[in-house]
């Protein structure tokens, strides 16, 4: 999610608040959650909502009012960080809504509590999956299918196989804020490891890793970047050997398949 400026400021110190009113409160934070993604859905589909609630012209008291009043039905907490979102400068209007949705996002993560590397682990299995599909890419990506289907789809393929704060992140992947499904889904992992206070990094093999061997590796990025590394093994025949390791935007490929193509290239050229 790009948020720059005033509005990146806004979303660090409502996340701030949302995580002292939360605590380690697992089933708070569902309920938080849940309430934001409700309150972000109505900021999209009111742009007259949206405009008086960003107008910096408007009394705090205006806003403060109509909030509480439109969403009186929602958790309280989440409301109090609605009034806190309302009363902040924003770079634009519509990222308001950006960043109650990643709040909402953010809550959904820390409703998983102490398996929230978990969660980041299941991410990454279901984004593979959907990859690896076209079936179900594009029944989950097919625009003409309405939200409720794809949301069956999702809890007859996860149901109790995952992690709710999990299945709760790929539904919010079918509503297309952030794109594709698998575009939200690398996000959402992302973000999972992020609250955790880690990286994330996909690591690429021929054969899988001992622990032993995942261990040292993770350990040699985690000095490199400078920060805890949460990594996912992709076990690839193709890659013959060697390793491929994708760290935010840095990509180190030491493959002996992609030492072949370079050989091949430099012969060829």
């Amino acid at each position: 999610m790009d948020l720059r400026g005033a509005s990146a400021g806004a979303v660090s110190e409502l996340t701030d608040e949302l995580t002292a009113a939360v605590g380690d409160d697992t089933a708070k934070a569902a309920g938080v959650a849940e309430s934001l993604y409700a309150a972000a859905s109505a900021m999209r589909e009111e742009p007259g909502l949206r405009r008086f609630v960003t107008d910096q012209t408007a009394s705090s008291e205006a806003k403060t009012g109509l909030v509480r009043e439109v969403f009186a039905k929602l958790d309280g907490t989440a409301v109090d960080l609605l009034v806190s979102a309302v009363q902040r400068r924003w770079t634009q209007a519509g990222d308001l809504t950006k960043g109650l949705q990643r709040l909402g996002e953010i809550a959904t993560v820390r409703s998983a509590g102490a398996d929230q590397g978990k969660v980041t682990d299941e991410l990454f299995s279901v984004r593979e999956l959907v990859q690896g599909n076209s079936d179900l890419r594009d029944a989950l990506g097919e625009p003409s299918r309405s939200l409720e289907d794809k949301s069956a789809l999702v809890d007859s393929l996860l149901g109790d196989k995952a992690m709710p704060a999990t299945i709760t992140l790929v539904k919010q992947a079918l509503t297309g804020v952030h794109g594709t499904v698998s575009a939200s889904l690398a996000e959402y992992r992302t973000l999972a490891a992020d609250v955790s206070d880690e990286s994330v990094a996909t690591v690429t093999v021929a054969k899988a890793l001992d622990d032993a061997q995942l261990d040292r590796l993770v350990k040699a990025l985690a000095r490199q970047n400078g920060r805890p590394v949460h990594a996912n093994v992709v076990v690839d025949p193709a890659v013959i050997g060697g390793i491929k390791v994708a760290l935010g935007d840095h990509i180190i490929d030491g493959t002996i398949a992609t030492r072949l193509d370079d050989a091949r290239r430099r012969i060829a050229g």
